[in-house]
């Protein structure tokens, strides 16, 4: 019975408010790659414009830069890898980089 009594805890994870925990770490983990200071960096979900998600991105002071990159392409970069986890998810998500 105990088997019984762990299965609706599973449930109740897959309807989780985040809708896309596989984008979120893949999200989190890659910007944490790319910054100074990682203990920093913050997701953030909200309802996003087309009925997707809404990943807000928040990083510590001067880290900006590092994630925008360039002409914006490592900011295309990663929201080109983070839809494609979002796949698995089945969600359609964008991302936001917040100051």
């Amino acid at each position: 019975m105990t088997d019984a009594d762990a299965t609706p805890e599973v449930d109740e994870a897959e309807d989780a408010p985040t809708g896309a925990p596989n984008a979120v770490a893949v999200l989190e983990y890659v910007v944490k790659q790319v910054v100074d200071n990682p203990d920093a960096v913050s997701v953030s979900t909200t309802e996003g414009r087309r009925g997707g998600l809404q990943l807000d991105v928040r990083v510590g002071d001067g880290d900006m830069g590092r994630v925008i990159g360039k002409r914006g392409r490592i900011a295309q970069s990663i929201r080109t890898v983070v839809r494609a986890a979002a796949v698995k998810d089945g969600a359609q998500v964008d991302i936001e980089f917040v100051d």
